[in-house]
């Protein structure tokens, strides 16, 4: 029995915590702030509750699959998961409007031919079918083994099939989303659904790789879902999992150094004042054979001083520059029946908006996309007269000022297309800001990271599991296989799996 570190109590760092108490070892997570979850955070006022982190649920599998190994109790039995359906309803520059269902890629294509017409909808059901190409080759390599140590392969690989494009005595293939959309697709109304995809991740579609086309297959392929008392009950499920199994946690515990010995991480170091449990005040070391840190990467080098983190050949990328604002409205009057789970409200000037955040000056746009989320959920509400909705936009990470409360305004203008007479329903409103996820994460500038994608010269992957420190690992968002929640439960699977079967381990068969 080993004894295990964890620096932050993240989604990732609790997958990983709970799989190995389970295998044997003795872990104790240490959490710089006073609760557990990561982003996966909660607001409540007067009666009304938001979720100020992801508010849907990918991929419940990985979930599923951790409380399958952790215990008898599946995690239905912890958490109500309710399939969101439709999926997606989209509002675009023209007007038109169209609902998407859940983990149907036929019932897409359907949605797509009577709201678009059947040419629009034959080559989006086309385009799924290159997506899910794309999707098979990549699946094992970024989401379910340890970053291949020849990672080179996949920085230049381009796996999306594109379609030759002739233009101009010339035949070119696509090579980012946005190419894909415009080549392929060739309607702005698939373009927007597209390239939402990626900006609801903060990329730029105009430089991510046309592979980022996984995104939306996935949502097709395998549906969305929430959990019932909002998504922070996600994070409560599994911090209880980790308590029930043994694992020890220590809030309020800020982790200062990775100390070594004879070559190999040692321990967990903190701050003057700080306690590692022996009551004891002034600076004090937790010894481990094993260290596992959920931090992000300029965390980690500042933790690990004086030594390369990051072994030979690691992948360059640290991809994670863009944030999110997110707007809390308490709303008189319940919700209409009917109404879609979430709607993506698509920008009037989508080039204005690519420039504005990811130019040379990046900014604010004036007309955002705005991402709508509507729960028909009793728990978020003081009763039934009255409605709690989140909207959710991509701004460059560090945005602050007074510039936020514009911008604020400017999402709940967007989202007057998708909520009649919203203005007027509004009881009161607040804002979640880049410093507000800085100050829940530890991401610099409030960072969101996003998930590992392949080609690009490796700018979107992320940092291996295994580091240059013998006996540290890292786990969660900033690491392979990178931000979002599917991907966060899969990084503690890895990193579990690397400490108890050794670097020999390849992932789940």
């Amino acid at each position: 029995m080993a004894r295990i570190a964890v620096i932050g109590a993240g989604l990732g760092a609790m997958a990983a915590a709970a799989r190995l108490v389970v295998a044997g070892h003795r872990v104790t997570v240490y959490e710089r702030t006073d609760t557990y979850g990561g982003a996966l955070r909660r607001l409540e006022r007067e009666g009304f509750a938001f979720d100020t982190g992801p508010g849907l649920l990918p991929l419940p599998a990985v979930y599923r699959d951790l409380f399958l190994k952790t215990g008898k109790e599946p995690l239905e039995a912890c958490v109500e998961l309710v399939q969101v359906d439709p999926s997606s309803h989209h509002v675009f520059a023209d007007g038109t409007h169209v609902s998407l269902p859940n983990a149907s890629r036929a019932g897409v294509v359907s949605a797509l031919d009577a709201a678009l017409g059947p040419a629009a909808a034959e080559r989006w059901g086309d385009f799924l079918v290159r997506a899910r190409e794309t999707w098979d080759r990549t699946r094992r390599p970024l989401l379910e083994e340890p970053l291949w140590p020849d990672w080179q392969v996949l920085a230049g690989r381009e796996p999306y099939p594109a379609v030759p494009h002739r233009k101009l005595l010339r035949t070119r293939t696509a090579g980012t989303l946005a190419e894909v959309a415009a080549w392929e697709l060739r309607d702005p109304r698939l373009a927007a659904l597209l390239e939402g995809y990626a900006l609801e991740h903060g990329l730029d579609p105009r430089s991510t790789p046309a592979g980022a086309a996984v995104l939306p297959y996935m949502e097709h392929a395998f549906g969305t879902w929430y959990v019932r008392g909002g998504m922070r009950e996600l994070a409560r499920a599994v911090y209880e999992r980790c308590l029930a199994r043994g694992v020890e946690f220590r809030f309020g515990a800020e982790v200062t150094g990775v100390p070594e010995k004879d070559g190999r991480a040692a321990g967990v170091e903190f701050a003057e004042g700080a306690s590692a449990g022996s009551g004891r005040e002034g600076r004090a070391v937790a010894e481990a054979e094993h260290v596992i840190a959920g931090v992000t990467p300029g965390v980690l080098d500042r933790l690990v001083r004086g030594t390369r983190v990051r072994g030979e050949g690691e992948v360059p990328g640290r991809p994670g520059t863009a944030s999110r604002l997110t707007v809390l409205l308490a709303l008189r009057g319940g919700r209409p029946g009917g109404t879609p789970h979430r709607t993506v409200v698509h920008t009037r000037d989508r080039e204005a908006e690519l420039e504005s955040l990811f130019g040379s000056s990046p900014g604010l746009p004036a007309h955002p996309t705005v991402t709508v989320l509507r729960p028909d959920d009793p728990a978020l509400v003081p009763d039934a007269d009255h409605e709690a909705v989140t909207l959710t936009s991509a701004v460059p990470a560090g945005s602050a000022g007074p510039d936020l409360d514009d911008h604020a305004q400017n999402m709940i203008t967007a989202a007057e297309r998708a909520v009649p007479g919203l203005r007027e329903r509004l009881l009161h409103h607040g804002v979640r800001t880049p410093d507000d996820i800085a100050e829940a994460t530890g991401a610099e500038g409030g960072a969101v990271p996003v998930p590992a994608l392949a080609a690009a010269g490796g700018r979107l992957l992320h940092p291996s599991n295994s580091t240059g420190v013998p006996g540290l690992s890292t786990v969660g968002g900033w690491s392979h296989p990178g931000g979002g929640l599917p991907h966060a439960g899969m990084s503690g699977a890895l990193v579990a799996g690397l400490i108890v079967e050794g670097p020999g381990f390849r992932g789940s068969q």
